[in-house]
C-alpha cells in the first residue's frame, strides 16, 4: 500500500494520494484583501495547479466542500465555482458556514479527486 504526500511539513501536507485518490486540504486566496467571487477564484486556481501537480484536473474532482465566512454571500462564490467547474463534470458538493482561523479568508475549498 503506498500512500504518496505532496509537499508536506511536519503539520500536514497539501494533498495525500492513495488508491488513486487525492485528498487536497483546505485551499484559501493568496490576497485575502479582495472579495469573495476573486478569493473564490484565487482558491480555485490553487486548486488547478495541485491537481495538475498531482497528474490529475478539475474534470476528475469526486467531491468538493467549501467553507464559507458567510453564507449568505453564497451567490458570489456560485458564480466563480460556475465559471469554473468543468462541462459535464461537476463533483459532490457541500457548501457551508465556517469562520477561519484568518478572518480575511473568505473562502477555504477542500477537493477529493481521481488522479491517474
Amino acid at each position: 500500500m503506498e500512500i504518496k504526500r505532496y509537499k508536506t511539513s511536519h503539520r500536514w501536507s497539501v494533498a495525500t494520494v492513495h488508491n488513486g485518490v487525492a485528498y487536497i486540504t483546505g485551499q484559501t486566496a493568496k490576497d485575502t484583501s479582495s472579495n469573495l467571487y476573486e478569493q473564490t477564484k484565487q482558491t480555485l486556481e490553487k486548486i488547478d495547479e495541485i491537481l495538475a501537480d498531482l497528474g490529475s484536473d478539475k474534470s476528475k474532482i469526486l467531491m468538493a466542500t467549501i467553507y464559507l465566512q458567510d453564507v449568505t454571500k453564497f451567490q458570489e462564490m456560485n458564480k466563480a465555482w460556475d465559471e469554473w467547474v468543468a462541462e459535464g463534470a461537476a463533483p459532490a458538493r457541500a457548501c457551508i458556514e465556517g469562520a477561519a482561523n484568518n478572518p480575511a479568508e473568505l473562502v477555504e475549498i477542500i477537493v477529493t479527486a481521481a488522479v491517474d
